[in-house]
């Protein structure tokens, strides 16, 4: 428990200021380049996200799990020979799927809703090849349990891309503008940090050899790549339909791809908070549910699972009452855009069934169910994108809420009937899910008084920190009232620090008096 509570830790602690930098960087962008314009970037981020699911998706997992047997054996040789053969393939593959976009942009192009969508896609091609680089490494760091290093990479590609990305649309180097810029910069932060990753590696002693055989990579990281790129096919279906079905509902091609935009680039961001605490404990969970089910440890099983879902919906359950009460507020806070804000009350509900569906998979995928938890995503899918065509002529753009809120709530009830059939008979948390769905009403209530109230009295910013502060601590005293969860874990884990700490000093102490004498 206390290695997983300390990798959870180390991975929020570097994954929050990742993720909060590229929130405030996707403000600045927003604000900069224009809704629009995201709505443009966010389409061909889309079918690129695709093609980087394809490139870099299944062979990291399976370098991982190589390189963590050929530590085991000391098989120096063997653990090079994996990551430079897995090095070929992956970047191989980017170099081809690269040159085939290049050859048939032109046909391509017409899968677009706006042919400037192309050139956007096109100067996103060369972080396909880097980040080939960079997945196989990290794979390998993965394997050696080095989180630290795959962590402050992530962290040191972000800090590139913000610093180019200003500098190529608003700096001394101000030569491009909106969406290229922004694809550019991704690009050229992909290059820095395969650079980062490979210095890591040869850093930490590792090498390069000849490849060995390519037959094995394959054969294992096949399946789960197809599974994934199956997966990932979703988002750029929904890019594409989206504003084709707005515009066929009546809006134009300019407000279609600026409520895109919104609802993607503006408010998506502020739905996926909770993933940067729940893919956390899911990076972590893996390889210990790997190694429990090896081990036929049920009980540690049943314990882990039990209490990871518990967590998922503790932080979904804070935020949705949260987001409903303030939301407005938010959207014009950050982003200047009340419609932002307006989507993201009416949207906060989702933050459930999506973090409960990222920690059900992430428990299927560690046990060996990667394939049965893809099928029922794929369930979900079918209903949203049968939302996504039929509901924009009545809702707008509030159907893409409803169409992600079907499919996640399907998946997660699929994923976690699968898991107690399968893998934890033993999943108790109905009771205090139902207690935690009970609180979000009067944090909910309170979070909108005080938010309204203090409009009157401070500037946007305090108004906003000290509702969300008073609604956070009513939700958490009610928690801790009715028993939802408590504190006790933490507080004798960080005794147990403070002791072995005191202990140490005072072995140190003696030991230098006895040096000393």
């Amino acid at each position: 428990m206390k290695s997983l509570f300390k990798t959870v830790f180390l991975i929020i602690i570097f994954s929050g200021i990742t993720r909060v930098l590229g929130f405030v960087f996707r403000i600045w962008l927003s604000r900069t380049i224009g809704s629009e314009a995201l709505g443009l970037y966010q389409i061909s981020f889309s079918i690129f996200t695709v093609l980087l699911t394809l490139v870099s998706s299944g062979l990291p997992l399976v370098i991982s799990r190589t390189t963590a047997k050929q530590i085991s054996e000391k098989d120096k040789k063997g653990e090079a020979k994996t990551l430079t053969s897995a090095l070929v393939i992956s970047v191989g593959l980017a170099i081809v799927v690269s040159l085939l976009i290049l050859i048939f942009q032109k046909p391509l192009s017409a899968i677009f809703a706006d042919e400037r969508c192309m050139p956007i896609l096109i100067c996103l091609l060369p972080a396909l090849v880097f980040s080939a680089i960079y997945s196989s490494i990290r794979g390998n760091m993965w394997g050696h349990n080095n989180y630290l290093g795959v962590c402050s990479a992530e962290l040191f590609e972000q800090i590139a891309r913000i610093i180019i990305c200003v500098l190529l649309l608003n700096g001394f180097w101000s030569l491009t503008e909106g969406a290229i810029g922004a694809s550019l910069s991704l690009s050229i932060a992909c290059l820095l940090s395969a650079i980062f990753v490979v210095i890591l590696y040869v850093k930490k002693g590792g090498k390069f050899s000849k490849p060995s055989s390519y037959k094995p990579l394959i054969k294992q990281s096949t399946p789960i790549t197809l599974v994934r790129v199956a997966t990932s096919l979703v988002q750029p279906v929904i890019a594409l339909i989206i504003p084709a079905r707005l515009v066929a509902a009546g809006y134009t091609s300019s407000q279609a791809l600026s409520l895109f935009g919104v609802a993607t680039g503006m408010t998506m961001p502020l739905l996926f908070i909770p993933m940067t605490f729940i893919g956390a404990l899911s990076m972590a969970l893996i390889p210990d549910l790997s190694t429990a089910k090896n081990q036929n440890n049920n009980e540690h099983i049943s314990s882990r699972i039990n209490a990871s879902i518990l967590f998922s919906i503790i932080i979904s359950c804070l935020l949705v009452p949260l987001y409903i009460g303030v939301g407005e507020n938010v959207g014009l806070f950050f982003f200047d855009n009340a419609q932002s804000g307006i989507l993201l009350s009416s949207s906060a509900w989702v933050m459930i069934p999506m973090c409960l569906t990222n920690i059900s998979s992430s428990i299927l995928n560690a046990v060996g169910l990667e394939i049965k938890s893809c099928k029922n995503y794929i369930w979900g899918a079918i209903i949203m994108l049968a939302c996504l065509w039929f509901l924009p002529k009545y809702i707008g753009i509030n159907a893409l809420i409803w169409a992600m809120g079907l499919c996640f709530t399907i998946s997660a009830v699929l994923n976690i009937r699968m898991i107690k059939k399968q893998v934890c008979p033993e999943i108790k948390f109905g009771k205090k899910f139902a207690l935690m769905i009970a609180f979000m009403l009067p944090t909910m209530a309170i979070a909108s008084f005080m938010t309204n109230l203090l409009n009157y009295v401070f500037p946007l910013f305090v108004n906003l920190a000290l509702s969300c502060i008073i609604a956070t601590v009513c939700y958490v005293l009610l928690c801790l009232i009715f028993n939802v969860f408590s504190f006790d874990a933490v507080i004798v884990y960080l005794k147990e620090k403070i002791n072995s700490k005191n202990i140490k000093i005072t072995k140190n102490k003696k030991k230098r008096k006895k040096q000393k004498n």
